[in-house]
Formats: C-alpha cells, sequence, structure tokens
C-alpha cells in the first residue's frame, strides 16, 4: 500500500484587457504526506502485539493441545517457522506483496528492501497521513509469519521438520504474497482525486481489492488461507497412529490457556492496528475484537454445556479464538450490534466445525486448524457483508473521491463479493498446497518413520525433551 505523488497544477488565465488574474484550479492540488508520531507510536505497539501472538501465543496454545512427548516439537515449528518467515519477507516477500505489480502478483523493485529508507512513507487510510515504512514492513512481515504457524497444527505429531519448514517456504511463496497482494494492495489514498485518477488508481491494485472485496486484518489472507493448507496437509500427511482408538488428549490445558489469553491479549494489535492509525476506527476495531471474542467463548460454552453436560477449559479457549477468527475481517467495518451478533455465532458454529464437519470430513485435523480457522474465516468473511452495512450500524464504504461514505450500499451485492473472496482464497490455497506437499514429498518425505511417531518428534527429531522430569 505504498505511496505515489501525484502532481497537479493550478491553472491561470490572462483577461481579454491584457493584465493576469489568478484564477481557481481546475485540477486536483498534491498531496504531501506526513508522519503523525502518535500513529507511529501505536504501529510499533502493534506490530510487538502481533509478534507476541506468535511467539509464544499461537507456540503455547497449540504446544498445550498436542501430548508431552511432542510439546517441543510443535514449540519449535512455530518458533522456526517465525524466524524463516521473517528472513524470507524481508528478502522478497514484502516486494512482491506489496509493490505494484499486476493483479495476483507486486514487483522485485523492493527485494532485500532496497529503496526503503527511515525516511520512507506508507500510506495509511487517510488522505495526507503516512506511517514509517519500515515498521509497516514490520507489521506485515509478522502477519505472513503468524500465517504460516497456524498451519502446522493440522498435521501436529508425524511430521517431519525439514518438510514443515520446505512447505510453509513454498506455500508463503506462492499462496501467501498473491493472495496478500490480490486483497491488500492499493497505491493508498491520496491517488483518489478525481473519479478518473481513482479508477486508474484502482486498475493498479490486487485483484481483490478492484472487486470490492472487505477483508480489514485477514479473514482471507490469513485465516481460510492457512486453514485450507492445512486441511490438504491433514488428508496428504495422513492421520496419526491410533487416531480414533487411543486418547489424545491434550497434555497441558493450562498452556492453552495461557496461549490463548495471549493471543487474545496480541489480537488487539492484529485488528486494531490493521486500522494504521490510532484514531476511532482503531477504537472500533479494538471493542469488536474485545466483544467478539467474549460472546464467542460463552456461546462455545453454552452449547457444550447443553451438548455434553459440562463446560470446559479447552471450549472456552477454543471458542475465544473461534471469536477473534471470524470478527478478524470484520473488525473495522461493522458496529458493536454486529460484532456482537458475529462472535455469537462463531462460538456455535465453529463448535460445529470441530467435531461435526471434522468427522463428516473424516480427517485427523490435529489441533483444529480448519474447523475453527477455516469455518470461523468464512463464516466472519461473509457476515462483514452483512454487517458493514450502514443501516445495521456497520461503516458502509468510504468513498475517496468525495470524502464521505459510498450511499448506494447494497448487502447483497457486498455478500457476493465476500464471496468472490472466500472462493478465490479457497481454491487458491488448495491448490498451491496441493503441489507444494507432493513436491515436499517427493524430495524430503512428509512423515516421520512408525517408530518415531510412536516415540515422539521431541526425542526422535529434535534430541531434546520439553520435560525431563
Amino acid at each position: 500500500m505504498m505511496k505515489k505523488l501525484f502532481t497537479a497544477f493550478a491553472l491561470g488565465a490572462v483577461s481579454a484587457q491584457g493584465f493576469a488574474v489568478e484564477i481557481a484550479a481546475s485540477a486536483p492540488v498534491a498531496i504531501v504526506d506526513t508522519i503523525n508520531k502518535g500513529d507511529n507510536a501505536w504501529m510499533f505497539i502493534s506490530t510487538a502485539l502481533v509478534i507476541l501472538m506468535s511467539i509464544p501465543g499461537l507456540a503455547l496454545f497449540y504446544g498445550g493441545l498436542v501430548r508431552s512427548k511432542n510439546m517441543l516439537s510443535v514449540l519449535m515449528q512455530v518458533f522456526s517457522v517465525f524466524a524463516m518467515i521473517s528472513v524470507l519477507w524481508v528478502v522478497y516477500g514484502y516486494s512482491l506483496a506489496f509493490t505494484e505489480g499486476n493483479a495476483f502478483f507486486g514487483s522485485f523493485s523492493k527485494v532485500m528492501l532496497k529503496g526503503v529508507t527511515p525516511d520512507s512513507i506508507a500510506a495509511t487510510f487517510t488522505k495526507g497521513v503516512g506511517i514509517s515504512e519500515l515498521i509497516y514492513v514490520v507489521f506485515q512481515g509478522a502477519f505472513a509469519a503468524i500465517t504460516c504457524g497456524l498451519i502446522v497444527g493440522a498435521f501436529a505429531e508425524r511430521v517431519k521438520f525439514a518438510a514443515v519448514m520446505a512447505f510453509c517456504a513454498i506455500w508463503f511463496t506462492f499462496s501467501y504474497l498473491p493472495m496478500a497482494h490480490m486483497v491488500w494492495y492499493w497505491t493508498g489514498p491520496d491517488a483518489y482525486l478525481t473519479q478518473a485518477a481513482a479508477d486508474a488508481a484502482t486498475a493498479t491494485a490486487g485483484f481483490l481489492f478492484q472487486k470490492g472485496a472487505l477483508d480489514f486484518a485477514g479473514g482471507t489472507v490469513v485465516h481460510i488461507n492457512a486453514a485450507v493448507a492445512g486441511l490438504v496437509g491433514a488428508f496428504m500427511v495422513g492421520k496419526r497412529i491410533g487416531f480414533g482408538r487411543e486418547a489424545m488428549t491434550p497434555h497441558s490445558l493450562t498452556m492453552t490457556m495461557i496461549g490463548a489469553s495471549l493471543l487474545w491479549f496480541g489480537w488487539f494489535g492484529f485488528n486494531a492496528g490493521s486500522a494504521l492509525e490510532a484514531n476511532g476506527v482503531a477504537a472500533l476495531a479494538f471493542i469488536n475484537t474485545w466483544l467478539a471474542t467474549a460472546a464467542a467463548t460463552m456461546s462455545w460454552l453454552l452449547a457444550e454445556w447443553v451438548l455434553k453436560g459440562k463446560p470446559s477449559l479447552l471450549g472456552a479457549a477454543s471458542g475465544a479464538v473461534a471469536g477473534l477468527v471470524a470478527i478478524t475481517p470484520a473488525c473495522g467495518f461493522v458496529g458493536v450490534g454486529g460484532a456482537l451478533v458475529i462472535g455469537l455465532l462463531a462460538g456455535v458454529i465453529c463448535l460445529w466445525g470441530v467435531h461435526g464437519l471434522k468427522r463428516l470430513l473424516g480427517v485427523d485435523d490435529a489441533l483444529d486448524v480448519f474447523g475453527v480457522h477455516g469455518v470461523g474465516g468464512v463464516l466472519g468473511a461473509i457476515l462483514t457483508g452483512v454487517f458493514a452495512a450502514p443501516d445495521l450500524g456497520g461503516t458502509g464504504i468510504w468513498d475517496y473521491v468525495s470524502n464521505k461514505v459510498a450511499a448506494d450500499y447494497s448487502i447483497l451485492a457486498q455478500v457476493k463479493i465476500q464471496a468472490i473472496g472466500v472462493g478465490t482464497t479457497l481454491l487458491w490455497s488448495a491448490v498451491v498446497s496441493i503441489i507444494a506437499f507432493k513436491l515436499v514429498d517427493l524430495v524430503i518425505g512428509l512423515r516421520v518413520p512408525e517408530e518415531e511417531e510412536r516415540e515422539g518428534l521431541d526425542v526422535t527429531s529434535h534430541g531434546e525433551k520439553a520435560y525431563n522430569l
């Protein structure tokens, strides 16, 4: 979302009487960006919060859900994937995602952050307001890293470490980067001075941005994208030895609860930080993230209480993550009432996703990546189109040419656009994932030998134990 400066010149005229008369400019005046230190400070904090979500948040959440013999392996996978993707993001990822190219990929113009300096400015969503490009690089890089980390939960406890790393590198390049470009890349609001200029600027944006898809913080780019990759991986790697016959209960729900709490805390940076400014939109995303998560926690617990007779800590933690996922695409577009409804629905529907849908698919999605992130992501993306409507308390769609909310919001039309975004993500990620897993299987092999799986990946893959008692 890099800034492009558009130059406009005032026009003058000379009167017939022979003296110069300066007339009002008929062309728009160029907008010069300035950095607001408050916005910059908010982005530093938000970026750190997103990193906290991955390490330790996601790592502990996932680690507590596996058996004790595989705890360290999951921590290692999340930690190492985060580090690798951070490096790849700087080398070529940022350039391919957030520079002008075509509708699906950017260019190599900013490989190794070429031309990005402490003085570089990245656009926000307000004309004339920017933030330091370097912090924007890190913020978006943290998004990429946690997305790849989410995937590993689907095939935990039976995959080779080298296979995880190789797959994530390939998938990041050919699935995450184009999805980020398709959904989030545009030139920034400064280009939208006239309708003709706006049309020209939009024509250079990503494919789904051009379609008008709304995704505030990553329902498609992050959650659906990662969930599909995880589901494909769970199918292609196969079920854990003893799955369906042996108890595979979480070894430390205490760790899982700590991880879920860190995710909830860090998610405020993830969602509210996506406003890119410390303003009212960030505040809306913040309160919606808080409320939807609480609502999903309660609806999951109540549904579980009715169905199973007891509410569980695992259900509370899972419900919280479901609410976080579902509100992500909507948080800056829907009103507080919309966030409440999305959260309540997410808890119940994602509960079905990790039980009913999982049985229907017959897959060993070890840590329910698709049931929570896939189902919750789809739900949130579609409902964004509904509750973004101004009549339902949403913000509508901002018209940058007239600098006001567009008057012609259509729920049906926007839901159709949201469905296109969901469908594109499902298909794109599935195709890339199938090819990537197949390549890795041919070259490295996906699964550890049976005896190593039985002993546990902590010792057999890393020569260490999470617990030395």
